[in-house]
């Protein structure tokens, strides 16, 4: 806890590639925004594997895509993010302790859909590509809910 800002880098065990997927339906419809529109099941898929921090020189320069069915939706690099890496450690370690094996997600590059008009909301059917250098590449379909008839449901997007 307190982690200085110096000390920051040596709390990182390594880095992965996660898709933090969100149900815009119910985050701008209902009211619900960070509840259910971020908490299905399969909602952040993480991968494909940790690559040590011994392994990546600077972790603020490193480039960020997200594509689905080979569209470039999101292409950045962790030197645009809003804050550093090192910044987010000492920040949130002021508000609670960080445990091994805690992840941090460091927000999304420019581009999301609900930015665009018309929104190209994912579809069932769709690959998703989150790719970092250095890092690796996550892979997911998005699938479709299956329909829960005696209780009411709707189906959502999610991925997998």
């Amino acid at each position: 806890r307190h982690i200085a800002h110096d000390d920051a880098l040596d709390h990182i065990a390594g880095y992965c590639c996660a898709n933090d997927v969100s149900a815009r339906e119910e985050q701008l419809g209902m009211g619900d925004q960070w509840l259910r529109g971020k908490s299905h099941d399969t909602f952040c898929p993480i991968g494909p594997a940790v690559v040590t921090r011994d392994e990546i020189d600077d972790p603020q320069c490193l480039r960020i895509q997200c594509r689905v069915d080979g569209e470039v939706r999101q292409d950045d690099t962790t030197a645009g993010m809003t804050f550093d890496i090192i910044t987010l450690i000492s920040y949130i370690s002021d508000a609670f302790t960080l445990e091994p094996g805690d992840l941090i997600l460091t927000g999304t590059p420019a581009g999301v859909a609900m930015g665009r008009t018309p929104s190209p909301w994912l579809q069932p059917g769709q690959l998703c590509e989150v790719e970092i250098e250095g890092v690796g590449t996550l892979r997911n379909s998005i699938i479709d809910e299956p329909t829960i008839a005696h209780r009411g449901a709707i189906a959502y997007t999610s991925a997998t």
